[in-house]
């Protein structure tokens, strides 16, 4: 039996985020935008989700104002996807759960730093720089291989 996809019982809203982000690739198409993939093949290329199950979370994503569509090309018309102010504010959830993830579930370290671009410091879990005390937003920040990255 599959669990309802709405919670219209609960007067909550952690529930009603959940309602919005509260599936694995749905989480990972935010987190490959805040990596600045923006094109639908860029984004099921990094993923190696169905193109099926992709156009769906785009749809939603949009429609819920977390990405906007944005056209690139015309003829025949191509559309990039871009975080909203929305969107952009789950920036500290999504760097906050990749931290939990590196301390209960990176066994060799973590496969992925989060550095403060032009500052050898790495965001900490109150999303602030280690060396310079910065508060860091997701366009100060850049990705460093960690101890647990898989050379490929």
């Amino acid at each position: 039996m599959a669990l309802p996809r709405t919670y219209d019982s609960q007067n909550c809203s952690i529930a009603r985020s959940l309602e919005v982000v509260g599936d694995r690739w749905t989480l990972l198409v935010i987190r490959s935008a805040f990596e600045g993939v923006r094109r639908f093949d860029d984004f099921q290329d990094a993923l190696g989700v169905a193109r099926n199950v992709l156009t769906d979370r785009l749809i939603r994503l949009c429609d819920e104002g977390i990405l906007r569509r944005v056209r690139y090309q015309e003829r025949p018309d191509r559309f990039e996807y871009r975080l909203t102010r929305k969107g952009v504010e789950l920036w500290p959830v999504i760097m906050t759960l990749l931290k939990w993830g590196d301390r209960h579930y990176a066994p060799g370290g973590p496969p992925l730093l989060v550095g403060h671009a032009g500052c050898p410091g790495l965001l900490t879990d109150r999303l602030t720089c280690d060396h310079c005390g910065a508060v860091l937003e997701p366009d100060q920040v850049e990705p460093r291989p960690g101890p647990g990255a898989l050379d490929i």
